[in-house]
């Protein structure tokens, strides 16, 4: 059923969110500019600005308004709330120093990823990725190792909802060969990015996966290509991940956290 089919979507709320994501995607934008974005008169845009500026949730600054830090504290909030970011939290920092590169933390909402954790080793690289981020999952290490472990027929509807759009001419963008592909990634536990999201960049991901075989979200370690050679990118990396990754499952099971 579609949005405009659907009689419990509340329109004035679709088109306010539809405008914050809009400012997200400009990083700022003026009444002008959202108005040629969208269906609806300068007073009426305005009129929705200065409701979210008001209540804290947008910043204007001369004529052009951004998002405000209102949503930090709800994006904090929100993940206090995930168990895992408690558990793994300090295991993720660790890897990072312990190989001196990024290691990421990772989990499954609404058919996208979300990163809850970041941390940063003394040689890590600088990434478009930051807290919160949502991205597609199967062009991602950490994305593969979550569906993976994902029933069959949800792997089907995050397909159907969000497609398979291609970042570089790495990413799988067939069904079957991603179905295929994500067969190889459960009976090996570990899963490869190998310049399918971000030229020369490369990552290796594993799933964290409770005691009832459900998949959590998954951890990784990226880098770039220039150190992500063979042996440490195929061998070294997936075992430190393996290793970590099973702390974190012990964890989850018996901390009753």
């Amino acid at each position: 059923m579609s949005d405009r089919q659907n009689p419990n979507v509340v329109k004035t709320a679709q088109t306010t969110l539809a405008l914050l994501e809009e400012l997200k995607r400009r990083n700022e934008a003026t009444v002008t500019e959202l108005t040629d974005a969208f269906d609806l008169s300068k007073s009426s845009i305005h009129n929705y600005l200065t409701t979210l500026e008001r209540d804290g949730y947008v910043v204007k600054d001369g004529n052009s308004y951004r998002i405000g830090l209102r949503f930090l504290d709800l994006g904090g909030r929100a993940r206090q709330r995930e168990r895992i970011y408690d558990i793994a939290r300090d295991e993720v920092t660790a890897l990072a120093e312990e190989t001196g590169e990024l290691s990421n933390l990772l989990v499954e909402e609404h058919g996208k990823g979300v990163y809850l954790h970041r941390a940063h080793g003394a040689d890590a690289v600088k990434t478009d990725s930051y807290i919160g981020q949502r991205v597609h999952l199967h062009n991602t290490a950490l994305g593969k190792a979550i569906l993976a472990y994902l029933p069959r027929h949800r792997v089907n509807e995050i397909i159907d909802r969000h497609g398979l759009p291609a970042t570089t001419e790495n990413t799988i963008t067939d069904r079957g060969e991603l179905l295929d592909h994500l067969e190889e990634v459960r009976e090996e536990g570990v899963a490869f990015d190998d310049e399918a999201r971000v030229k020369g960049l490369r990552c290796v991901a594993v799933p964290i996966v409770n005691n009832d075989d459900t998949i959590e979200g998954a951890i990784s370690v990226s880098g770039p290509t220039s150190r992500f050679r063979r042996q440490r990118f195929r061998e070294e990396f997936p075992t430190k991940l393996k290793r970590v990754a099973n702390v974190i499952e012990l964890n989850i099971t018996y901390t009753g956290r």
